[in-house]
């Protein structure tokens, strides 16, 4: 396995038995245990701090589908230049749209993409919050509101891109390497 970071973390040997169960877990089903979950498996509470936000915002329930949240994910990481969650959160675009080039697209520059209106507010909402955050005013929530978002579904927009503008400081500070699997799957 690769160093999950630049950073030499001390590892806990064994893994605590809830811990050891969920990576085996994300082994079952991805066939790899995320180097993000790994390097935050020096400290456990921060690893759980770091899920739990994680599965909230991408796993439960909410007026946005799994794929629009990954487009999420992809457009702040791309603006971010972050490498890990490009190629990470592009397989997960890849694989929910069934499309590998609207993942290529979204990773270079996702006005190229074909999006339906939707979609297109959403991603230049997302934009304009990693880039100009302090420029945001009602009429770029009013444009969500025009084309079908829900105040929820804008509370939604909101945590994703902002989880990933925090995530992608971390895998970039760190020097955070993706999966190998990542580059390879759903192309």
């Amino acid at each position: 396995m690769k160093t999950p970071t630049a950073l030499d973390l001390p590892q806990l040997d064994p893994l605590p038995d809830a811990t050891q169960k969920y990576f085996d877990i994300c082994t079952d089903k991805l066939g790899m245990v995320p180097n993000v979950l790994q390097a935050h498996a020096f400290s456990i509470d921060k690893l759980n701090a770091f899920t739990g936000l994680y599965n909230e915002l991408m796993l439960a329930d909410s007026g946005l589908t799994k794929l629009e949240r990954e487009m999420i994910a992809v457009v702040v990481s791309s603006i971010n230049r972050c490498f890990y969650c490009l190629t990470a959160h592009g397989a997960a675009v890849r694989e929910l749209s069934g499309n590998p080039i609207l993942g290529e697209q979204l990773v270079m520059n996702y006005r190229t993409a074909e999006l339906d209106a939707r979609q297109r507010a959403m991603l230049d909402f997302t934009a304009l919050l990693t880039s100009a955050s302090y420029t945001v005013e009602e009429a770029h929530r009013q444009s969500l509101r025009d084309v079908g978002f829900s105040d929820r579904d804008i509370w939604d927009i909101i945590n994703v891109a902002a989880f990933f503008n925090m995530t992608n400081r971390v895998a970039s500070g760190t020097a955070m390497v993706p999966n190998d699997e990542y580059h390879r799957s759903n192309r």
